[in-house]
């Protein structure tokens, strides 16, 4: 993945750093302890007496989708395997032992309860969902193919001039556009190469070069919430906002952007004060040079025609009637027939985040279609819940385990919870806005959780240029995340209680 990418090394080094660390001696054996650990939890609570647990009538499956759940918990928040080898994990234990494909003489269906459908639980690779995440990656490689990506920059950042404190808004806006789109990494990687050149020009005793390397992946790690397809949490929050069997609130993607656009502008504004404030430019000009060109051939044309007619049906979708996921598979369609995508270029596709995704949703199906979910509400006093403490929480333990794991694993194993919760509450979620409040607030914590270099793959890039220090990007992430969560709830508050979604 990320070959064809402008600033490819950056990312591979990046891998190659994370992967150094993951087969490190010492680390083999701390993960040796943390997989014992995990087998035992999960053996217990696949053993428990079904009593134990407080839900009435728990049935064995569902038991086993408890045990299964806290076995994906573990595993995502303490890193034993890559995220992605989790999520087929969860799909092959679900197979095997909970539904009506599994080992018979453990899914009898007379002892063992309600079983999933093998058909239903595989279908979770093939969800709307995952079209939409596939469509975005096809849009981003014909870009990235064709140059469109480079020049885009070029002719995007000319009007911003040679005043570094507006070279600086450039970047951000620019990074901040691109990640609506394309992968926060690979937008991350491309514009840390383009701001090389300007790194060299800026004198190292100033701050300017931190402000410059910050830029980025503040930008594109609070860009993607823009669109559904900016980050995986956004579609993970889609998915159980429109499903029909579930919430059912129809959120379009031109409803999504008409809210949360405005918001990553108003927040890239702040970030761009806050840096050019907190690390002022001692160099007062800088000359910006990009390098690539766009192919000028007919798949050049293809891909931005495509493009922006892909876009638009996305902001249409209200007056087309073809929803998101459908709209996805156009350029794929397009490009395919045309031979802008070959079959290699699909071995570039993130499937790993496919794979993430997911594995998150065959969780929620297993709550859902085993009828723990049903079982749950019944027991579990939902309904006394504080809306406000459910509010304040599901952000503060997003926004925690999204600052030293995946945002995207964190929000699979929220999602489905949450969603429970919200339908069990119902209209008293009103009073904060309702249900997208909550859901569409996780996703927006997860984006604003970069205190660290390990946030995300973005922070972890520009720390690897050696032009920031750990406190500087920790300051800098804790006061803009903060900020950002503190805007997000508020307008998702303020949508929520004029009745504007859903």
């Amino acid at each position: 993945m990320f070959h064809i990418y402008k600033g490819y090394e950056l990312v591979e080094a990046y891998h190659n750093m994370r992967m150094g660390r993951r087969f490190h001696p010492t680390e083999g054996f701390k993960k040796t302890v943390q997989a014992i650990i995990v087998a035992i939890v999960t053996l217990l609570l696949w053993n428990l007496p079904a009593d134990s647990f407080g839900i009435e009538g728990l049935t064995v499956v569902q038991q086993r989708i408890i045990a299964i759940f806290a076995f994906a918990t573990l595993m995502w928040v303490l890193e034993v395997v890559s995220s992605w080898a989790t999520s087929v994990a969860i799909i092959g234990l679900m197979l095997m032992f909970c539904s009506d494909s599994g080992l018979k003489w453990m899914c009898n269906a007379d002892e063992v309860g309600q079983l999933l459908s093998y058909k239903a639980v595989m279908a979770t690779f093939a969800d709307p969902v995952i079209m939409l995440f596939i469509g975005g990656f096809i849009l981003a490689i014909a870009a990235t193919k064709t140059g469109l990506d480079a020049q885009l920059a070029k002719v995007l950042l000319k009007p911003f001039g040679q005043k570094s404190e507006n070279v600086l808004l450039g970047f951000i806006l620019i990074t901040g556009l691109f990640s609506m789109f394309v992968s926060n990494t690979a937008t991350a990687a491309m514009m840390l190469t383009f701001l090389t050149p300007v790194f060299r020009q800026l004198p190292p005793e100033g701050k300017g070069r931190i402000a410059m390397a910050l830029s980025i992946p503040l930008a594109a790690n609070l860009g993607g919430m823009g669109t559904p397809i900016g980050t995986p949490p956004n579609t993970i929050a889609l998915k159980y906002l429109n499903d029909p069997d579930g919430l059912n609130m129809g959120l379009g993607f031109g409803e999504w952007m008409m809210f949360m656009t405005p918001l990553v502008i108003v927040l890239l504004l702040v970030g761009w004060w806050l840096l050019k404030t907190m690390f002022p430019f001692s160099q007062k000009t800088v000359e910006l040079k990009i390098e690539g060109e766009m192919k000028k051939d007919a798949h050049t044309k293809i891909v931005i025609v495509t493009f922006f007619v892909t876009v638009a049906l996305w902001l249409l979708d209200t007056v087309t009637g073809i929803n998101s996921y459908t709209v996805a598979l156009l350029p794929f369609m397009v490009f395919a027939l045309t031979g802008v995508i070959t079959k290699r270029d699909l071995e570039q596709i993130n499937w790993s985040v496919i794979w993430m995704v997911a594995g998150g949703f065959a969780l929620g199906y297993g709550l859902n279609a085993s009828g723990l979910a049903a079982n749950a509400v019944k027991s579990i006093p939902f309904g006394d819940f504080s809306p406000l403490l459910i509010l304040l929480l599901s952000g503060l333990i997003c926004y925690v385990l999204s600052n030293f794991i995946s945002n995207s694993a964190t929000a699979a194993l929220l999602m489905p919870i949450l969603a429970v919760v919200c339908t069990a509450m119902g209209d008293k979620l009103d009073s904060i806005g309702g249900t997208p409040t909550i859901l569409i607030g996780v996703a927006v914590a997860a984006s604003s959780a970069m205190v660290l270099p390990i946030s995300t793959p973005p922070n972890a890039l520009a720390y690897a240029t050696n032009l920031v220090q750990q406190k500087d990007m920790s300051r800098m992430g804790l006061i803009m995340g903060l900020i950002s969560m503190a805007a997000g709830y508020a307008l998702l508050y303020l949508l929520g209680t004029m009745h504007v979604l859903g």
